[in-house]
């Protein structure tokens, strides 16, 4: 019976080109590169009733027929439910990665489920965790504020975002985010939608939000700019696979 073989070398993603130069993840009855002795070889959801493994790989393989794209670029070239679903093996492959001694007394851990693991010597269990962030776009009037964030590789303005705190909801985070990054005050929060975000274990929870008052006070450790926008004047924005994106075209479609 044919698989799904998410194949991952660090930070890319093994795609298989089709006929038609499209691009796909191997669907076949074995898996597409050499599987060493070591090599764990995980089970994942299945997508469509096709079964799913995954498993990294320490040099790309030289078959033709694949390449190795980034795991962010292939969304470009991956259908959707295959990009979800490679977010989804790159962030179990991480956690198999980062979890194979026990936090309580540093036994080793071996998997108990799919997607849970138990220590050999005290039975403390595990699961896959995610770092919840929220992200919103503010709106003033007729422009919405956008920002440079420091950590940004490329020139592109986005929206406030950050992790939300032990002990927090949603909307305070979204709060004391604006207020810690520019020093402005909103109101109206609303829920927008919400995206996994493997990069390289997140979950962003979007929402919208209308200025109330302050002047911008920038967090410079965070934020190099910022500043309000007409939908006239946009500055280069983030890439489609994004929820900022997502944010910022509804609003430009919309209002």
């Amino acid at each position: 019976m044919k698989k799904l073989y998410f194949v991952f070398c660090k930070d890319s993603v093994l795609l298989e080109r089709q006929a038609d130069d499209s691009y796909s993840i191997p669907l076949c009855e074995e898996p597409p590169t050499e599987i060493k002795p070591w090599t764990t070889v995980l089970n994942i959801t299945p997508l469509d009733d096709i079964e799913v493994k995954a498993y990294s790989i320490d040099e790309p393989p030289t078959a033709q027929q694949y390449e190795m794209c980034p795991l962010r670029q292939s969304y470009y070239k991956l259908a959707e439910p295959l990009y979800l679903k490679a977010g989804k093996c790159a962030e179990l492959l991480y956690w198999d990665r980062n979890t194979k001694f026990c936090g309580v007394c540093g036994g080793r851990m071996h998997f108990h489920t799919d997607i849970s693991k138990r220590c050999e010597m005290c039975g403390k269990e595990v699961w896959p965790q995610l770092a919840t962030a929220i992200i919103v776009l503010i709106r003033r009037d007729d422009e919405i504020l956008l920002a440079r964030g420091r950590n940004f590789k490329r020139d592109f303005y986005g929206l406030i975002a950050g992790f939300v705190e032990t002990g927090e909801t949603l909307e305070q985070a979204v709060r004391r985010e604006v207020m810690e990054e520019t020093g402005l005050t909103i109101k109206n929060i609303r829920y927008f939608d919400s995206q996994p975000w493997p990069y390289p274990s997140g979950l962003m929870v979007g929402f919208t939000a209308d200025y109330e008052d302050g002047q911008l006070h920038l967090q410079r450790e965070e934020l190099k700019k910022a500043g309000w926008f007409h939908r006239t004047n946009l500055p280069n924005l983030p890439e489609k696979l994004s929820i900022a994106r997502r944010l910022i075209d509804d609003w430009v479609d919309n209002g």
